[in-house]
């Protein structure tokens, strides 16, 4: 790893550090799909339908993307560290009370309360890679975290599962708690790594660093050709469990092995993309992603719905795309930017977020024909995708850093 990441930390030692950062990196998905086997059972638990019980996963999303538009500008203000330990902790004790609830709107708002404290994770830890890392290093690295990041929606929902055998869906949100409590002690002996804090700056002025971002049109262009492609793993996850388990009638064991496998292809993406990226120009690899994803899409379309089995297949390759485009293009977004780096990764964790609730919310109103809407989805933000890189390239190639 970076000599300077290892230098700078007290505690932590090479591989701890990575370790941390890719914990960190890990709160969305753990935060999900720990307990997407669990949904189907706690709408029956709550008497309610499938939309009512995707409200804990979708507002969930809207609320963490807000929340880390704060988080980002107030860790360029005080810090990383100490945002870090606030935010960790109020996600602790939010994931606590969702283990207690009684009722679904109960459950839905401690939800909202565990994403403002989980707002701080992944945020500050790409402004932490930022700030330790430079140029490929920083690729790669970004890459390294992504392929750990992705083991928790291969291993969340086997362990949800099986969890599911032994203790009741209430017992999937302590684990949670468990979980914050881990990263707190991480953060706990974490050393700061913003040594560009501007102390002088009030709170308002921290916040209102994100419109300066913003009006750079190379960061701004690129953030939102990438960011829609957050649509695609989200509402394929969103949706997973339902499909696998009402459509095709499988058990919450035999889910979690089948979305297992799709995850596999978010783990191999980022690592492959390590290799291919010391041959292979990275735009070509972008373009390349987004490509997979409009096959991927016309297979599910033709036969996606015919099993369990030919819906893991056909859905694989618009996995491996959404995974393998990330680390090439957070590594571009985040080049726009030269300081700001809280503000930077906020921004485009809650553009991500945003456009992924989005997905959700599509994915959720085609209750009747889910695999047809996630292969449309697939297919129509590849496009999209394609024609929004290329016209950024084109039209602002002087003021994008390539």
């Amino acid at each position: 790893m970076a000599k300077p990441a290892t230098s700078s930390q007290k505690v932590l030692g090479p591989k701890s550090f990575i370790i941390f950062l890719a914990l960190l990196s890990a709160f969305v998905p753990l935060s999900t799909d720990l307990y997407l086997p669990a949904l189907p059972t706690m709408g029956r638990f709550f008497a309610v339908n499938e939309f009512v019980m995707n409200l804990t996963l979708i507002l969930f999303f809207i609320f963490y993307s807000g929340a880390t538009l704060i988080w980002g500008p107030l860790s360029d203000r005080f810090g990383r560290r100490p945002i870090l330990l606030i935010g960790l902790t109020i996600y602790m004790l939010a994931s606590v009370l969702c283990g207690l609830a009684q009722n679904a709107p109960q459950i839905i708002v401690f939800r909202i309360i565990q994403a403002i404290g989980g707002g701080t994770a992944t945020t500050i830890a790409t402004a932490i890679i930022k700030d330790v890392y430079r140029g490929k290093q920083q690729e790669d690295t970004l890459a390294i975290v992504q392929s750990m990041v992705v083991i928790s929606p291969a291993l969340a929902p086997v362990i949800g599962a099986l969890l599911l055998q032994f203790i009741s869906w209430r017992g999937i949100f302590f684990t949670q708690a468990i979980l914050g409590l881990t990263v707190v002690i991480g953060s706990v002996v974490y050393t700061e790594t913003n040594r560009d804090r501007d102390n002088a700056s009030g709170v308002i002025k921290s916040i209102g660093r994100l419109g300066v971002v913003l009006r750079n049109p190379g960061f701004s262009a690129l953030l939102v050709t990438f960011s829609v492609m957050s649509i695609v793993s989200l509402a394929y996850i969103s949706s997973s469990s339902y499909i696998f388990q009402n459509t095709f009638k499988l058990s919450s064991q035999m889910y979690s092995f089948f979305f297992s496998f799709n995850a596999l292809g978010m783990l191999l993406a980022p690592l492959v993309y390590i290799k291919v990226s010391e041959k292979v120009d990275r735009i070509k690899v972008i373009y390349t992603c987004f490509g997979i994803s409009i096959l991927g899409g016309v297979l599910l379309l033709a036969c996606g719905a015919l099993s369990p089995w030919t819906f893991a297949l056909t859905q694989f390759p618009a996995t491996v795309a959404s995974s393998g485009v990330r680390p090439p293009a957070t590594y571009l977004i985040l080049k726009q930017q030269d300081q700001d780096n809280g503000s930077a990764s906020s921004l485009y964790s809650a553009a991500g977020t945003i456009f992924g609730s989005v997905g959700m919310v599509i994915v959720s109103l085609g209750q009747q024909h889910p695999v047809l809407i996630l292969a449309q989805i697939d297919i129509w933000i590849g496009i999209f995708s394609i024609v929004a890189l290329f016209l950024s390239l084109r039209f602002l190639k002087a003021k994008i850093k390539l």
